[in-house]
């Protein structure tokens, strides 16, 4: 889908850089997260660097993912799309 994330970096503060297909590019926090559930195991700092990317959407080894819709939902954006 044109939202489907392309590319993901970790940054400091359990946020993430992310780049979508149609261009947009943002930072997501996760920090709300991290006291729910499988996503309480992001807090371990060496593990939130494990972030990637399957099927368009952001993972983590263990299962935890951030589906594009919740991204687009939550993320601050940054630039402009190209």
């Amino acid at each position: 889908m044109y939202w489907d994330v392309t590319n993901v970096r970790p940054l400091d503060d359990y946020q993430i850089y992310v780049e979508l297909q149609d261009g947009r590019q943002g930072v997501f926090d996760l920090k709300p997260y991290l006291n729910h559930g499988l996503f309480s195991e992001l807090k371990d700092k060496n593990y939130f660097s494990q972030v990637s990317i399957a099927f368009g959407a952001v993972t983590w080894p263990h299962a935890q993912d951030i589906a594009p819709e919740t991204l687009l939902a939550g993320m601050k954006l940054v630039g402009q799309p190209t």
